[in-house]
């Protein structure tokens, strides 16, 4: 199973379990899902941060070495598993978001300007550091 925060076109954010990410879409194209605040079925997923389980004892921090290999094993998750879409990243967002195309994941670039249009848009997005795989 797996807990998905969702949003609707009303812009309520609300969770729902599912079997996996095909589940979720059958019950999504379907119509099925409701959001719990206003009975809108237009839903989606919204951006939200992974379910890491944590001991009880407290981890040491990361080392910048550490750190920097994450960024670049997330690095690696997005460009294997998104579309580039350079800089029409603010374009195609609103093209997912407004339903003119499929959903899938995409990354880019967009200004801080575009940025905040997407914020008040009330499209989902998320900011990553983008470290080279070039750096020392």
């Amino acid at each position: 199973m797996i807990l998905f925060t969702l949003r609707c076109s009303a812009d309520h954010r609300f969770e729902g379990w599912f079997r996996d990410g095909d589940g979720f879409e059958a019950q999504r194209k379907a119509g099925e899902i409701a959001c719990p605040h206003c009975g809108a079925t237009d839903v989606e997923k919204a951006l939200m941060a992974p379910n890491i389980g944590r001991s009880h004892k407290k981890a040491p921090p990361l080392s910048p070495a550490q750190l920097r290999t994450a960024l670049l094993e997330l690095r690696h998750q997005v460009e294997t598993n998104c579309d580039y879409v350079g800089e029409r990243f603010a374009e195609e967002a609103r093209k997912i978001h407004y339903g003119e195309v499929d959903a899938h994941g995409i990354y880019g670039e967009a200004t801080a300007d575009e940025s905040q249009e997407l914020k008040e848009e009330g499209i989902s997005f998320g900011r990553i550091p983008w470290v080279s795989p070039n750096d020392a």
